[in-house]
């Protein structure tokens, strides 16, 4: 029955909503003493129900997804006037969306030539036994998505571990936990690893090259323990021979390697040098879509749009909440959570990250983290509990469920409790170890 009457119910609120947006943007000519509060009651139901949308990832009964969500709940702050037009540009920052979209053409073009086939084909021929096989993927995940968006390398690497594993005789479920979690793991070490650091990353100037000398050492540990954890519940499917494996014939392009690899050290040279990684990436990233070989429409349609849309969406929606909600009232009783200590900072943005998601919960944490005395180590306090806390559950970041999707499409279930009994001690972990390091920084 309640299964039933959900879609219904979602119906219902979603055209009060729309009612209550119209009718606020009307109220200044009715009624205008009444227009203050109308603008407040607007924005607090219309933040509440795309952050609860945000955090199911779908409104019961209708097609639309977390992208469309965050799109439909930034239109109506605008129409509600709680945020006009023209502030709701100021409130994108362009600095996050160029540096993801930079890093997606530099990935795009890594993919489309066959680089990363190509370095699973290299794994396969020279790393024999099962625990060798699940220390290279971690590590392959971690470092790459260290440099180049978690989400795009779980996208690239969970078919080619798939392929490996089922071609070998292998059990493929501890390996594709492995690159989710490690992809994970990893991505904490950078500003480019996922796109929570890179807005990070963007509200904090911290410099590329300071933000991976602090964490860097935090998700190398991380892998270790990924490696760890991985091996002991999965003992069982890590035990005996691999069956050979006939290698597949690789389709590559050469010199487009050679260029997407030279394009990718350039855009990390550019990143050590100081250089703001925004630039960096989408200069590289434009100057890769200059070839002969590959049409410009390949290269979009490997660029996640949709990610790009959410990101414009949130940041109008939390622009809006700013406006209207963020009362004296409401910073002092955010004060009383004692942000300034990173242990308990830690706790909160793992538990926001979880309910909301980590995009999200970053971006709810800006005005907060904003009026610390020390926000630049309270960011990287941010940075690695948002990141660290994504391996909790397979809900906990896009990274998870992208691997979880791929696999799904092959027949390779994997369920609930067969992350969470690897996810939820790695989180405890990684957040305890990550928590005393940046407490002995």
């Amino acid at each position: 029955m309640t299964a039933r009457w959900l879609p219904l119910a979602s119906l219902i609120v979603l055209g009060l909503l729309l009612l209550l947006a119209l009718g606020t943007a009307t109220l200044p000519w009715i009624m205008p003493q009444h227009d203050s509060a109308a603008r407040h009651v607007a924005a607090l139901s219309i933040f509440t129900t795309s952050y609860l949308a945000l955090a199911i990832g779908k409104v019961p009964g209708l097609s639309i997804d977390r992208a469309g969500v965050a799109l439909v709940g930034a239109c109506l702050m605008i129409a509600a006037g709680v945020v006009p037009l023209d502030r709701a540009y100021q409130r994108v920052d362009f600095d996050t969306i160029t540096l993801l979209l930079g890093m997606m053409i530099v990935v795009a073009n890594l993919r489309i030539s066959g680089f990363f086939a190509v370095v699973n084909q290299w794994v396969a021929q020279r790393v024999h036994g099962p625990l060798l096989l699940l220390a290279a993927i971690i590590a392959i995940s971690g470092i790459f998505s260290a440099f180049l968006v978690n989400d795009a390398i779980c996208l690239v690497m969970a078919p080619l571990v798939l392929e490996l594993t089922l071609g070998i005789g292998r059990n493929p479920v501890p390996y594709l936990l492995a690159v989710a979690m490690a992809s994970n793991v990893g991505s904490t070490a950078t500003i480019t690893g996922n796109p929570q650091n890179m807005m990070i990353g963007s509200f904090s100037h911290i410099p590329y090259t300071e933000f991976i000398v602090v964490l860097a050492p935090v998700a190398l540990a991380g892998l270790l323990l990924t490696f760890a954890l991985v091996a002991l519940t999965h003992r069982g499917d890590l035990r005996g021979a691999a069956h050979e494996w006939r290698m597949p014939r690789l389709r590559v392009n050469r010199v487009l390697i050679a260029r997407s690899l030279l394009a990718t050290a350039l855009v990390v040279a550019l990143f050590f040098a100081g250089q703001p990684p925004a630039k960096a990436a989408i200069v590289i990233g434009s100057l890769l879509l200059l070839t002969r070989r590959v049409k410009s429409t390949r290269i979009y349609a490997e660029i996640d749009w949709s990610l790009l849309l959410m990101f414009t969406g949130l940041f109008i929606i939390v622009g809006g909440a700013e406006n209207e909600l963020l009362t004296r009232q409401m910073m002092d009783a955010v004060g009383q959570l004692h942000l300034e200590s990173i242990p308990a900072l830690s706790v909160v943005t793992a538990v926001l990250s979880n309910v909301v998601s980590n995009v999200p919960a970053v971006l709810l944490l800006k005005p907060f983290i904003a009026n610390l005395s020390d926000h630049g180590h309270a960011w990287l306090v941010v940075a690695m509990a948002s990141t660290f806390a994504g391996n909790f559950t397979v809900l906990g970041s896009i990274a998870n469920l992208i691997v979880v999707e791929k696999a799904a499409r092959r027949g390779i279930v994997i369920d609930f409790w067969d992350y969470f009994r690897v996810g939820a001690p790695l989180t405890v972990l990684t957040l305890l170890m990550g928590t005393l390091w940046l407490m002995w920084r």
